[in-house]
């Protein structure tokens, strides 16, 4: 993808999550956000798919254990969704 269309497309991300901020506020659980988050990604017109799900390799076998994806925008940018009072080290990735 084009680094320009993926830096529009971040910031269009990045309006979505504030609207939704705007709109019901702090304190509310992860999978509220993500509900709303989608509607507003389908109201601007932005492809996203919620809840994937992938296979994890492991030296090129797969494994039985699968990630789950919060948020797949355009097939190109992930999206995890928290609601807490403050990003902590055990929130990133491991």
């Amino acid at each position: 993808m084009d680094r320009t269309y993926l830096n529009k497309l971040s910031k269009e991300i990045l309006d979505a999550c504030i609207a939704v901020h705007k709109a019901i506020g702090p304190g509310l659980l992860e999978s509220v956000y993500e509900a709303c988050l989608m509607h507003e990604f389908k109201l601007r017109g932005i492809k996203a798919k919620n809840q994937v799900v992938l296979p994890l390799i492991y030296k090129g076998q797969e494994i039985s254990k699968d990630f789950r994806i919060d948020i797949l925008v355009e097939d190109e940018i992930i999206i995890e969704v928290k609601s807490v009072d403050a990003i902590l080290p055990v929130h990133g990735k491991g």
